[in-house]
């Protein structure tokens, strides 16, 4: 039996809370904000832990402080950003299908951002906003792709992942064409974005992408109980008085906006929204959708990847999506491994 409590406040509201889920949270929060501030100090001018923490303070020397907050603090809060939506959608896309490889990454959501960046950078030469707007709209534009070919009577979990499949293929065959046709100047730089990095971000990324996150996360967060639900089967669901249809619809509109939205600003960055949502829950051991631990989840990976590419290979500093790469790939395998060994695949 889980460890619950349940929490009453003075207006007559209550609410069940899991202990183990609640602790969880709170250590991934402590280890997300501590590989943040460790990733603040690192460079070519390190500042030691304690500075950093002053600096955000508003007690560092003016040197500290434009290394801080102008240079430094804005590419971890993107970090942070983009490996709290990737967490998030990942969660949405694999309790949606009741898949563990319905992500974004294997739906090709990921895949339809990369060609609308393709798009700007090879046929229009486009400034990085522009690739960052074609980015954002080869996202949703997938996604609505991915849905309307899945709809049938409703959108069900093995039909979307076996469609996004197809999808993913198809678009990754138009990818590779455009990169075909694209000059040398251009092709470098497309294969530079689509490796993923966290790499000169600035301030113009971070409002954007915390603005998305304020509105979807409490929309998400707000519709957590009607997934659950959903878990049991929508004609249960529908009978316990879930409007399932419409929950589905919510949810998977905000999957693909928080995962394009991350794709946009920081570049396809792979396998965050597939093992950060089965992490969570192997760490909280429960069967929900585990929608915070995973958000929570994803952050703290994403800065722990960024410092393992800027410190781990020495004077080689490897882009974020090489590193989340290997660690995802090998945990895919892992997993491929022990589900085999249990019988389920």
């Amino acid at each position: 039996m889980r460890n619950t409590r349940t929490l009453r406040t003075p207006g007559g509201l209550s609410l069940r809370a899991d202990v183990r889920a609640l602790a969880v949270v709170a250590a991934l929060l402590l280890a997300a904000s501590a590989a943040s501030v460790v990733l603040i100090g690192t460079g070519d001018f390190p500042i030691s832990f304690g500075d950093v923490v002053r600096t955000l303070f508003g007690n560092g020397t003016a040197g500290q402080e434009f290394i801080v907050n102008d240079l430094r603090l804005p590419r971890v809060l993107v970090g942070l950003l983009v490996g709290a939506s990737l967490g998030l959608g990942g969660a949405l896309f694999q309790a949606i299908s009741r898949n563990p490889l319905g992500s974004p990454d294997v739906l090709g959501l990921s895949q339809g951002s990369t060609s609308g960046a393709l798009v700007v950078i090879v046929l229009m030469s486009g400034s990085a906003t522009q690739v960052t707007v074609g980015a954002l709209i080869g996202g949703l534009l997938t996604g609505l792709a991915i849905y309307l070919l899945a709809w049938k009577q409703g959108v069900h979990g093995y039909r979307l992942v076996l469609v996004g499949i197809g999808v993913s293929a198809v678009v990754t065959a138009v990818n590779g064409y455009l990169l075909t046709k694209a000059d040398l100047v251009d092709a470098t730089r497309a294969v530079v974005w689509m490796t993923g990095s966290l790499n000169g971000r600035d301030w113009s990324q971070v409002w954007p992408l915390l603005a998305l996150c304020a509105v979807l996360v409490p929309l998400v967060l707000a519709n957590a109980r009607g997934l659950r639900m959903m878990e049991m089967g929508d004609d249960v669901s529908y009978a316990l008085g879930v409007r399932v249809e419409r929950v589905r619809t919510v949810l998977m509109v905000a999957a693909v906006l928080l995962t394009a939205a991350a794709t946009a600003a920081a570049g396809p960055v792979s396998f965050v929204a597939l093992t950060a949502p089965q992490l969570a829950r192997r760490l909280t051991r429960s069967p929900g959708p585990n929608l915070v631990p995973s958000l929570c989840m994803g952050a703290a990976l994403l800065v722990t990847a960024d410092w393992a590419s800027q410190r781990a290979f020495g004077a080689d500093q490897l882009p974020v999506g090489v590193v989340t790469g290997v660690l995802g790939g090998v945990y895919l395998l892992w997993l491929l491994v022990t589900e085999r060994k249990a019988g389920r695949i």
